[in-house]
């Protein structure tokens, strides 16, 4: 249970952003004050060496920006900080880490009601709209909504689930402009009037432009209120509106309407649906865990006349007449890479199964020889343990690399027992001779990869890989050469990929015990050959 499964280790990067979602209808001088809220509190981590904030405009966007749309974040509500760590080299502690302290200072920060402020790390692999993800089908939207706020609830109540939100937050409050037309009527005033003068109000009227200084485009010259003027009251509305009959007050004609606006729509592939979003971070940072934590809460939930939603972990639902829940965002790659891998791997299988069957004759041996293949997790898992390192697609890698190795050894051990068998050898002296003189190159084999591996061990991305080739490719050796001659004593000469071990097989033959110390005593070199000469 302490090594955990997940599709890419967190990164080390020098960047992490904090991205604040006022309610809608926030100023942009209130999402400053947060933005510099939050700064104050991050200024003094020791591996911090610059904050930058942006309020209602999307700060420079990388890659994973660009998938979650934060170029498009330009509204008063939202803000950026990007905060700039020291180069890896110069700190102690992984990036990763520091995203935890700030949300812990982070913690308990004074936000409007309704708020969201989330800490977002550069991904090692491809990004994801969120790291946890679930998209709620159903037949209408008050349903899909009301099974989602459950959903976000549950979420919440998951330790290390943080950072949860929703794609539709909470209806804003509205000012609209009520034309009363009978009042239009009885003025004299045309509704295109009215539209001009409220424009120009509150967007201003461009009279001109001056072309003054180098630039390649003019400035705008424009006449607008200020900013405090902007709000509901007596001098906004006593702004005269042109008449047939001379000028209107804009409040003789329009009626002031308080009301909320409605929910934003999603679609996803051309299907309604809302989403609840979600990081994980600590030790069960992939999304499995946190998706096997809120299912198994789920299930235990009283959904009253909601009904349980179905729970998907592929593909969009063919019937939306009930509620469903799809797990998207990071567990998709997750579940597409692993089970790619997966299937690759039963190809090699079948493909290194073929081949050594064409090159012994035989059905059954190339199992003995393939035995050692699963052997390396014995290696793998606790490598991964002993480095506090969870089983990535890298590891998953490295252990696919390894079945060829491995098949290589026990080929050298198979190949030498046959060849010694067909000299009539009895089978226990023909293992002992196999482990002797096959042992150097085998050993020699697993070092030379091994040394390789181990340059890329400090790499955080790529440290799986190496995990999986110095551990495995450990234990696998080492249990080869014990496996194969203990799986040969088992089934003695059955699996002897040779029809006739020759003439010494009919007439008998005593132990290999028995040989060994026969030849001892006579002080006869041992027979075998050149091969021999190079065991130890």
């Amino acid at each position: 249970e302490n090594v955990t499964a997940k599709l890419l280790p967190f990164g080390n990067e020098s960047e992490i952003q904090v991205i604040a979602n006022l309610p809608k209808g926030a100023s942009l001088e209130e999402t400053e004050r947060v933005l510099f809220a939050a700064a104050r509190r991050l200024v003094d981590l020791p591996e911090v060496t610059s904050i930058e904030a942006y309020a209602g405009t999307s700060a420079p966007f990388n890659f994973n920006g660009l998938v979650r749309h934060y170029y498009l974040r330009d509204e008063p509500q939202q803000g950026d900080l990007e905060v700039n760590l020291l180069p890896r080299a110069a700190r102690r502690r992984q990036s990763h880490a520091i995203a935890i302290e700030i949300r812990k200072r982070l913690k308990g920060l004074p936000v409007p009601a309704h708020s969201s402020i989330q800490v977002v790390e550069v991904p090692p692999g491809p990004p994801v709209l969120a790291p946890l993800l679930a998209e709620i089908y159903g037949p209408n939207a008050h349903l899909r909504r009301a099974v989602a706020r459950k959903v976000k609830k549950v979420f919440e109540s998951v330790p290390f689930i943080v950072d949860t939100d929703d794609s539709f937050g909470v209806r804003a409050q509205q000012l609209r402009f009520a034309i009363d037309e009978d009042r239009l009527e009885f003025y004299g005033v045309e509704q295109q009037a009215v539209y001009d003068t409220i424009a120009a109000l509150f967007h201003g009227t461009s009279v001109g432009y001056s072309h003054r200084g180098e630039g390649i485009y003019p400035i705008e010259i424009a006449i607008r209120l200020p900013k405090r003027d902007l709000r509901p009251g007596e001098r906004l509305l006593s702004t005269p509106v042109p008449a047939r009959h001379g000028v209107v007050e804009l409040g003789d004609l329009v009626r002031l309407v308080r009301e909320k606006t409605s929910y934003p729509i999603f679609r996803r592939d051309g299907h309604f649906a809302e989403m609840v979003t979600a990081n994980l971070a600590g030790q069960l940072g992939a999304p499995i865990y946190g998706m096997l934590a809120v299912d198994k809460k789920l299930a235990k939930l009283d959904w009253g006349t909601l009904g349980r939603p179905a729970i998907r972990i592929h593909g969009q639902p063919t019937n939306e007449a009930k509620p469903t829940l799809l797990w998207d965002g990071e567990w998709e790659i997750t579940y597409v890479t692993f089970r790619d891998l997966g299937l690759a791997f039963a190809v090699a299988l079948v493909g290194i199964y073929l081949l050594i069957v064409a090159e012994f004759r035989s059905f059954r041996l190339p199992l003995v020889i393939m035995t050692p293949i699963p052997l390396t997790l014995i290696g793998i898992i606790p490598g991964h343990w002993l480095f506090n390192a969870p089983f990535t697609a890298t590891s998953m890698i490295g252990f696919i690399a390894l079945a060829g190795i491995i098949v290589r050894n026990s080929i050298l051990l198979v190949d030498f027992i046959g060849r010694e068998r067909q000299k009539g050898e009895p089978l226990r002296l023909c293992l002992v001779r196999a482990g002797a003189t096959r042992f150097r190159p085998i050993l020699l084999t697993a070092a030379s990869a091994m040394v390789g591996a181990a340059f890329i061990l400090p790499d955080p991305i790529f440290q799986g890989l190496a995990i999986s080739l110095l551990f495995g490719l450990a234990a696998s050796t080492a249990l080869t050469l014990l496996v194969i001659p203990a799986i040969y004593v088992l089934f003695r000469d059955d699996l002897c990929p040779l029809s006739d071990p020759g003439p010494q097989r009919q007439r008998g033959r005593k132990p290999a015990r028995a040989v060994i110390e026969e030849g001892r005593e006579a002080g006869a070199p041992p027979r075998g050959g050149k091969d021999d000469a190079s065991g130890p």
